[in-house]
Protein backbone atom coordinates (compact mmCIF):
# COMPACT_ATOMS: atom_id res chain seq x y z
CA UNK A 1 0.00 0.00 0.00
CA UNK A 2 2.42 2.40 0.95
CA UNK A 3 4.27 1.50 -2.31
CA UNK A 4 1.17 2.49 -4.22
CA UNK A 5 1.33 5.89 -2.54
CA UNK A 6 4.91 6.40 -3.47
CA UNK A 7 4.45 5.53 -6.84
CA UNK A 8 1.76 7.66 -7.32
CA UNK A 9 3.12 10.29 -6.24
CA UNK A 10 5.78 9.86 -8.17
CA UNK A 11 4.19 10.13 -11.02
CA UNK A 12 3.81 12.85 -13.52
CA UNK A 13 1.25 15.36 -13.09
CA UNK A 14 1.87 17.05 -16.81
CA UNK A 15 3.25 14.89 -19.43
CA UNK A 16 4.03 16.59 -22.87
CA UNK A 17 5.17 14.76 -25.75
CA UNK A 18 6.20 16.05 -29.21
CA UNK A 19 3.50 18.84 -29.07
CA UNK A 20 2.88 20.77 -31.85
CA UNK A 21 0.61 24.02 -32.44
CA UNK A 22 0.59 25.98 -35.80
CA UNK A 23 -1.73 29.21 -37.06
CA UNK A 24 -2.57 29.28 -40.46
CA UNK A 25 -1.55 32.41 -42.21
CA UNK A 26 -3.29 31.80 -45.72
CA UNK A 27 -6.01 29.80 -46.95
CA UNK A 28 -7.11 28.88 -50.26
CA UNK A 29 -11.55 29.47 -51.37
CA UNK A 30 -11.70 25.45 -50.60
CA UNK A 31 -9.96 25.95 -46.58
CA UNK A 32 -7.11 24.66 -47.35
CA UNK A 33 -3.94 26.23 -45.32
CA UNK A 34 -1.49 27.43 -47.83
CA UNK A 35 1.15 28.64 -45.42
CA UNK A 36 1.33 28.41 -41.51
CA UNK A 37 2.93 30.23 -38.49
CA UNK A 38 4.69 27.20 -36.43
CA UNK A 39 4.49 28.58 -33.03
CA UNK A 40 5.48 25.26 -31.12
CA UNK A 41 7.22 22.73 -32.97
CA UNK A 42 8.11 18.80 -30.80
CA UNK A 43 8.11 19.53 -28.07
CA UNK A 44 8.48 17.06 -24.86
CA UNK A 45 8.80 17.29 -20.60
CA UNK A 46 7.25 16.18 -18.00
CA UNK A 47 6.37 17.62 -14.50
CA UNK A 48 5.53 16.37 -11.15
CA UNK A 49 3.48 17.02 -8.34
CA UNK A 50 4.67 20.20 -6.71
CA UNK A 51 7.34 20.82 -8.86
CA UNK A 52 7.93 24.37 -10.77
CA UNK A 53 9.30 23.92 -14.46
CA UNK A 54 10.38 27.31 -15.77
CA UNK A 55 10.49 28.05 -19.68
CA UNK A 56 12.56 30.39 -20.79
CA UNK A 57 13.54 32.23 -24.15
CA UNK A 58 13.62 35.60 -25.74
CA UNK A 59 10.48 37.42 -27.06
CA UNK A 60 7.90 35.45 -29.59
CA UNK A 61 10.07 32.18 -29.26
CA UNK A 62 5.88 30.23 -28.46
CA UNK A 63 6.42 30.41 -24.61
CA UNK A 64 2.91 31.91 -24.14
CA UNK A 65 1.46 29.51 -26.92
CA UNK A 66 2.49 26.26 -24.88
CA UNK A 67 0.99 27.48 -21.26
CA UNK A 68 -2.10 28.26 -23.65
CA UNK A 69 -1.82 24.90 -25.52
CA UNK A 70 -1.18 22.81 -22.90
CA UNK A 71 -4.53 24.15 -20.77
CA UNK A 72 -6.37 23.38 -24.22
CA UNK A 73 -7.09 27.38 -24.64
CA UNK A 74 -5.87 26.54 -28.07
CA UNK A 75 -6.04 23.59 -30.24
CA UNK A 76 -3.48 21.27 -30.63
CA UNK A 77 -1.77 20.39 -33.92
CA UNK A 78 0.11 17.70 -33.21
CA UNK A 79 1.65 15.76 -29.98
CA UNK A 80 0.08 14.39 -27.17
CA UNK A 81 -0.76 16.32 -23.44
CA UNK A 82 -1.24 13.71 -20.29
CA UNK A 83 -2.38 15.40 -16.94
CA UNK A 84 -2.95 13.03 -14.40
CA UNK A 85 -2.34 10.23 -16.77
CA UNK A 86 -5.23 11.06 -18.95
CA UNK A 87 -4.79 12.40 -22.43
CA UNK A 88 -6.50 15.10 -22.69
CA UNK A 89 -5.30 16.36 -26.20
CA UNK A 90 -8.30 15.81 -28.38
CA UNK A 91 -10.47 16.70 -25.49
CA UNK A 92 -13.74 19.01 -26.13
CA UNK A 93 -14.66 21.75 -24.19
CA UNK A 94 -17.34 19.60 -23.18
CA UNK A 95 -14.89 17.10 -21.49
CA UNK A 96 -12.55 19.47 -20.63
CA UNK A 97 -15.19 21.48 -17.81
CA UNK A 98 -14.40 18.91 -15.26
CA UNK A 99 -10.96 19.13 -15.45
CA UNK A 100 -11.14 22.99 -15.51
CA UNK A 101 -10.66 23.45 -11.76
CA UNK A 102 -7.23 21.26 -12.00
CA UNK A 103 -5.51 23.60 -14.54
CA UNK A 104 -5.53 27.58 -14.33
CA UNK A 105 -3.44 30.38 -15.50
CA UNK A 106 -2.23 33.45 -14.02
CA UNK A 107 -1.91 36.24 -17.06
CA UNK A 108 0.75 38.35 -17.59
CA UNK A 109 -1.06 41.52 -17.72
CA UNK A 110 -2.86 41.97 -14.36
CA UNK A 111 -4.58 45.31 -15.46
CA UNK A 112 -6.49 43.81 -18.79
CA UNK A 113 -7.04 40.47 -17.14
CA UNK A 114 -9.54 41.69 -14.48
CA UNK A 115 -13.48 43.19 -15.45
CA UNK A 116 -12.87 46.28 -14.03
CA UNK A 117 -17.19 46.00 -13.55
CA UNK A 118 -17.08 43.79 -10.61
CA UNK A 119 -15.56 44.16 -6.95
CA UNK A 120 -13.18 41.73 -5.84
CA UNK A 121 -15.55 39.82 -3.85
CA UNK A 122 -17.75 39.01 -7.04
CA UNK A 123 -14.00 38.52 -8.88
CA UNK A 124 -13.01 35.72 -6.86
CA UNK A 125 -16.55 34.29 -5.63
CA UNK A 126 -17.66 33.48 -9.19
CA UNK A 127 -15.84 30.48 -10.24
CA UNK A 128 -16.11 28.83 -6.33
CA UNK A 129 -19.97 29.08 -7.62
CA UNK A 130 -19.61 27.87 -11.02
CA UNK A 131 -17.67 25.18 -10.25
CA UNK A 132 -19.39 24.30 -6.82
CA UNK A 133 -15.98 24.23 -4.69
CA UNK A 134 -17.93 25.27 -1.42
CA UNK A 135 -21.63 25.40 -0.33
CA UNK A 136 -23.26 28.61 -1.55
CA UNK A 137 -23.27 30.11 2.37
CA UNK A 138 -19.81 28.96 2.84
CA UNK A 139 -18.37 31.13 -0.27
CA UNK A 140 -17.90 34.35 1.36
CA UNK A 141 -16.25 32.80 4.31
CA UNK A 142 -14.15 30.68 1.61
CA UNK A 143 -13.33 34.38 -0.22
CA UNK A 144 -12.15 35.52 2.94
CA UNK A 145 -10.02 33.12 3.82
CA UNK A 146 -8.00 33.04 -0.18
CA UNK A 147 -7.50 36.12 0.38
CA UNK A 148 -5.62 36.43 3.88
CA UNK A 149 -3.38 33.68 2.23
CA UNK A 150 -2.99 35.89 -0.37
CA UNK A 151 -1.64 38.91 0.85
CA UNK A 152 -5.15 40.82 0.56
CA UNK A 153 -6.71 42.76 3.21
CA UNK A 154 -10.79 41.60 4.11
CA UNK A 155 -12.31 45.07 3.54
CA UNK A 156 -10.68 44.95 -0.44
CA UNK A 157 -13.74 42.80 -0.75
CA UNK A 158 -16.07 45.17 -1.57
CA UNK A 159 -13.69 47.05 -3.64
CA UNK A 160 -12.68 47.77 -7.43
CA UNK A 161 -9.40 46.71 -9.73
CA UNK A 162 -8.98 50.19 -10.50
CA UNK A 163 -8.31 50.83 -6.55
CA UNK A 164 -5.45 48.69 -6.62
CA UNK A 165 -1.69 48.96 -7.56
CA UNK A 166 0.19 46.74 -10.22
CA UNK A 167 1.15 44.17 -7.20
CA UNK A 168 -2.33 43.96 -5.57
CA UNK A 169 -3.49 43.33 -8.66
CA UNK A 170 -1.43 40.52 -9.35
CA UNK A 171 -2.52 39.36 -6.13
CA UNK A 172 -5.96 39.27 -6.83
CA UNK A 173 -5.25 37.14 -10.43
CA UNK A 174 -3.72 35.19 -7.88
CA UNK A 175 -6.22 34.51 -5.62
CA UNK A 176 -8.99 34.12 -8.52
CA UNK A 177 -6.49 31.30 -10.37
CA UNK A 178 -6.57 29.39 -6.70
CA UNK A 179 -10.35 30.17 -5.66
CA UNK A 180 -10.74 26.73 -7.46
CA UNK A 181 -8.00 24.65 -5.93
CA UNK A 182 -5.99 23.40 -8.89
CA UNK A 183 -2.83 21.24 -8.74
CA UNK A 184 -1.37 23.21 -12.13
CA UNK A 185 -1.06 26.45 -12.48
CA UNK A 186 0.15 28.38 -15.65
CA UNK A 187 2.24 31.60 -14.53
CA UNK A 188 2.31 33.36 -17.97
CA UNK A 189 5.12 36.06 -16.54
CA UNK A 190 3.24 37.14 -13.31
CA UNK A 191 5.80 39.56 -12.33
CA UNK A 192 6.95 41.38 -15.89
CA UNK A 193 4.68 43.73 -15.25
CA UNK A 194 5.47 44.62 -11.24
CA UNK A 195 8.70 46.91 -10.34
CA UNK A 196 11.34 45.09 -8.79
CA UNK A 197 10.42 44.69 -4.98
CA UNK A 198 6.74 43.94 -5.51
CA UNK A 199 8.51 41.09 -7.88
CA UNK A 200 10.23 39.63 -4.95
CA UNK A 201 6.68 40.10 -2.72
CA UNK A 202 4.56 37.95 -5.62
CA UNK A 203 7.51 35.32 -5.98
CA UNK A 204 7.84 34.34 -2.44
CA UNK A 205 4.02 34.50 -2.06
CA UNK A 206 3.70 31.65 -5.13
CA UNK A 207 6.21 29.58 -3.74
CA UNK A 208 4.83 29.94 0.10
CA UNK A 209 1.13 29.03 -1.91
CA UNK A 210 3.21 26.11 -3.61
CA UNK A 211 4.55 24.25 -0.10
CA UNK A 212 1.03 24.83 1.58
CA UNK A 213 -1.21 23.73 -1.09
CA UNK A 214 1.35 21.29 -3.52
CA UNK A 215 0.99 23.24 -6.37
CA UNK A 216 2.48 22.58 -9.88
CA UNK A 217 3.75 25.45 -11.51
CA UNK A 218 4.73 26.31 -15.50
CA UNK A 219 6.13 29.11 -14.93
CA UNK A 220 6.89 31.27 -18.00
CA UNK A 221 9.89 34.52 -17.96
CA UNK A 222 12.24 35.73 -19.78
CA UNK A 223 13.59 37.03 -16.48
CA UNK A 224 16.80 34.35 -15.78
CA UNK A 225 16.89 35.12 -12.22
CA UNK A 226 13.45 35.08 -11.22
CA UNK A 227 13.34 31.68 -13.07
CA UNK A 228 16.59 30.24 -10.95
CA UNK A 229 15.45 31.14 -8.25
CA UNK A 230 11.27 29.77 -8.01
CA UNK A 231 12.08 26.71 -10.20
CA UNK A 232 13.02 23.14 -10.22
CA UNK A 233 13.21 22.38 -13.56
CA UNK A 234 14.23 24.46 -16.55
CA UNK A 235 13.18 24.42 -20.24
CA UNK A 236 15.18 26.81 -22.73
CA UNK A 237 13.04 27.55 -26.12
CA UNK A 238 13.91 29.13 -29.36
CA UNK A 239 11.59 29.80 -32.25
CA UNK A 240 9.10 27.19 -31.05
CA UNK A 241 11.33 24.45 -30.20
CA UNK A 242 12.68 23.35 -27.21
CA UNK A 243 16.96 23.84 -26.84
CA UNK A 244 17.74 22.08 -24.06
CA UNK A 245 15.89 20.83 -20.94
CA UNK A 246 17.27 19.67 -17.48
CA UNK A 247 17.12 20.44 -13.70
CA UNK A 248 17.96 23.81 -12.45
CA UNK A 249 21.77 22.85 -11.61
CA UNK A 250 22.21 20.92 -14.58
CA UNK A 251 21.27 23.98 -16.71
CA UNK A 252 22.83 26.49 -14.51
CA UNK A 253 25.76 24.41 -13.42
CA UNK A 254 26.61 22.97 -16.98
CA UNK A 255 25.06 24.29 -20.31
CA UNK A 256 24.83 22.16 -23.09
CA UNK A 257 23.60 24.69 -26.21
CA UNK A 258 25.00 27.43 -27.36
CA UNK A 259 22.14 29.48 -27.24
CA UNK A 260 21.11 28.66 -23.24
CA UNK A 261 24.93 29.86 -22.89
CA UNK A 262 24.27 33.53 -24.85
CA UNK A 263 20.97 33.97 -22.58
CA UNK A 264 23.47 33.09 -19.41
CA UNK A 265 26.01 35.65 -20.33
CA UNK A 266 23.38 38.41 -20.60
CA UNK A 267 22.12 38.01 -16.85
CA UNK A 268 24.10 41.29 -14.98
CA UNK A 269 26.40 40.61 -12.30
CA UNK A 270 26.01 42.82 -9.21
CA UNK A 271 29.76 41.89 -8.70
CA UNK A 272 31.34 44.89 -10.09
CA UNK A 273 34.79 43.43 -10.13
CA UNK A 274 34.21 40.58 -12.36
CA UNK A 275 34.53 40.93 -16.19
CA UNK A 276 31.40 39.35 -17.73
CA UNK A 277 31.92 37.19 -20.92
CA UNK A 278 28.99 38.75 -22.99
CA UNK A 279 28.39 36.11 -25.85
CA UNK A 280 26.32 38.71 -28.61
CA UNK A 281 24.06 36.90 -31.27
CA UNK A 282 24.58 38.66 -34.18
CA UNK A 283 21.12 39.09 -36.43
CA UNK A 284 17.26 38.98 -35.33
CA UNK A 285 15.32 35.73 -34.75
CA UNK A 286 14.10 34.26 -37.97
CA UNK A 287 10.01 34.50 -38.99
CA UNK A 288 8.41 31.02 -37.86
CA UNK A 289 6.76 31.11 -40.75
CA UNK A 290 9.82 30.77 -42.51
CA UNK A 291 11.89 28.71 -39.99
CA UNK A 292 15.28 27.73 -41.07
CA UNK A 293 16.55 24.74 -42.45
CA UNK A 294 18.50 22.33 -40.26
CA UNK A 295 18.94 23.48 -37.30
CA UNK A 296 16.65 27.09 -36.15
CA UNK A 297 19.15 28.06 -34.25
CA UNK A 298 22.35 27.82 -36.70
CA UNK A 299 21.77 31.28 -38.46
CA UNK A 300 22.99 33.01 -35.01
CA UNK A 301 25.09 30.72 -33.63
CA UNK A 302 28.70 31.36 -33.98
CA UNK A 303 29.82 27.48 -33.60
CA UNK A 304 27.21 26.81 -36.65
CA UNK A 305 28.61 24.48 -39.46
CA UNK A 306 27.45 22.78 -42.27
CA UNK A 307 25.94 19.53 -40.96
CA UNK A 308 24.03 22.68 -38.47
CA UNK A 309 22.65 24.21 -41.61
CA UNK A 310 21.38 21.04 -43.07
CA UNK A 311 20.52 18.69 -40.57
CA UNK A 312 18.01 18.58 -37.80
CA UNK A 313 19.76 18.19 -34.48
CA UNK A 314 18.20 14.97 -32.56
CA UNK A 315 16.68 16.13 -29.31
CA UNK A 316 18.56 14.01 -26.93
CA UNK A 317 19.12 12.94 -23.40
CA UNK A 318 23.24 13.79 -23.02
CA UNK A 319 23.12 13.24 -19.25
CA UNK A 320 20.57 11.43 -17.09
CA UNK A 321 17.49 13.65 -17.27
CA UNK A 322 19.64 16.50 -19.09
CA UNK A 323 18.36 16.83 -23.35
CA UNK A 324 19.84 19.21 -25.40
CA UNK A 325 18.98 19.81 -29.48
CA UNK A 326 22.54 20.33 -30.77
CA UNK A 327 24.95 18.10 -32.69
CA UNK A 328 27.65 19.23 -30.64
CA UNK A 329 25.76 19.67 -27.80
CA UNK A 330 28.58 20.22 -24.18
CA UNK A 331 31.17 20.04 -27.01
CA UNK A 332 31.47 23.88 -27.88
Amino acid sequence: MDEQIKNSADAPLLEVNHLRKTFPLKKSITGKVLSELVAVEDVSFTLRPGETLGIVGESGCGKTTLGRTILKLYPANGGQILFDGKDITNYTKAQMRPIRTDMQIIFQDPYSSLPPRSTVGDILSEPVLVHGIVPKNEVKDYVMDLMEKCGLRDYYYERYPHEFSGGQRQRICIARALSVKPRLVVCDEPVSALDVSIQAQIINLLKDLQRSMNLSYLFISHDLSVVKFISDKIGVMYLGAMMEFGTKKDIFDNPLHPYTKALFSAIPNPNPDVKMQRIVLKGDIPSPANPPSGCRFHTRCPHATELCKQQKPEYRECEPGHFAACHYAGKV
